[in-house]
């Protein structure tokens, strides 16, 4: 009996969740002033005094998001923040090849489990990132005897497997990631494009997930989109393609992974011109790094430039058509988490501090919102 590339389907409610904010309204204006007074002169407010701030979900009147992984939410500060503020969770990496694909074949979904569970005892919606990526070539594949079951057949059995596990919970799907290459001439080769072809890889993977969840937004998703012209080009020239061949493309991803140096107007020009296809977007990965593009070597000048890009960011994605606002997610809770920090330690590119108090960044986005 084959077991290689057997799911099995969680147990939870089909339909939609009741995703609506709380009911009581924010009345009174964010309080940030001294926390943020303290943070420009290098001090920070004393942990006993917290600063109050409103659930960012009850301002947007689109879903917002964050993105998590599962041994943090045992830590109740971080699962409060992650309770509190976002109404859509994207598991980090524990839904992607590399953790669920073991070297045998077999599947492992503790921990995409775990992030499931947590969202659906708190009312948000899940979103699933990502069921196929060109930089995640698991051996389970790589070394798929084809003589038992086809590469094809494998990955549609693998689509099939995480796809039907969330269904009813999940919103939607990164069904192909970064496929551009990095300079945008062209797309990315992977083993999945050697083996089923550029324009079969996405045939395969999005009718495999349709199949799976036909009420689920099936995506594209790729980055640095705002700051690489021939990237955008090539990514706008792909979803073309695969609208025209009638592949099952649903929504377009926008990772917004920037550094603060960025020009203004950047995010607006390429989420309008991605919003020309009329298809529900997802500004998908947003964190602003402050450290990355080198050029601003005064910090607080960058902080500034980081909340600004913050507040156009959700500027620009408020004003597309209702119907295209399917989320707004930032990659991560507080600066520690990101993996920009763990890349270098003196970055700062998420919403929250360390200590998980709000910073500039979060105040931008609030008076952004608020602003509609």
């Amino acid at each position: 009996m084959k077991r290689d590339y057997e799911g099995d389907r969680l147990s939870c409610p089909k339909g939609q969740l009741n995703l609506s904010p709380p009911a009581a309204p924010v009345s009174r204006r964010l309080i940030l002033a001294s926390g943020l007074a303290l943070a420009a002169c290098g001090r920070e407010p004393a942990l006993s005094q917290p600063i109050p701030e409103p659930p960012l979900k009850s301002l947007a009147p689109f879903p917002i998001g964050t993105c998590v992984r599962a041994p943090d939410l045992e830590d109740p500060a971080y699962a409060g923040l992650a309770a509190r503020h976002f109404s859509q969770l994207t598991a980090e990496w524990e839904m992607k090849m590399e953790y669920v694909v073991q070297p045998d074949g077999s599947f492992r979904f503790d921990r995409a489990d775990a992030i499931a569970a947590f969202a659906r005892r708190n009312g948000q919606r899940l979103f699933g990132h990502t069921l196929l990526w060109y930089a995640n070539e698991p051996e389970g594949f790589a070394r798929l005897d084809e003589s038992r079951q086809s590469f094809e057949g494998a990955l549609r059995n693998y689509v099939t497997a995480m796809v039907s596990r969330y269904r009813g919970l999940a919103s939607g799907w990164d069904v192909i990631n970064e496929p551009v290459m990095e300079n945008g001439e062209g797309l990315r080769d992977s083993l999945w494009s050697r083996k089923l072809g550029q324009t079969g890889q996405f045939k395969v993977a999005f009718e495999a997930a349709r199949a799976a969840d036909p009420a689920a937004v099936l995506f594209v998703n790729d980055y640095h989109l705002e700051s690489r012209p021939a990237k955008l080009r090539t990514y706008m020239t792909l979803i073309e393609q695969l609208l025209k061949d009638g592949v099952p493309l649903g929504g377009i991803g926008c990772q917004t992974h920037c550094w603060s140096e960025l020009a203004p107007g950047a995010i607006t020009a390429t989420l309008k011109a991605l919003a020309g296809f009329g298809l529900p977007i997802h500004l998908s990965e947003m964190d602003v790094s402050t450290v990355q593009g080198g050029m601003l070597a005064n910090r607080a000048e960058a902080e500034r430039r980081q909340a600004r890009l913050y507040g156009e960011a959700i500027e620009a994605f408020a004003a597309l058509p209702e119907r295209q606002q399917f989320a707004f997610t930032v990659w991560g809770l507080r600066d520690r988490d990101s993996w920009l920090k763990r890349e270098n330690a003196q970055d700062r590119p998420l919403l929250f501090d360390d200590a998980g108090r709000p910073k500039p960044t979060f105040a931008a986005i609030v008076d952004a919102l608020r602003a509609r």
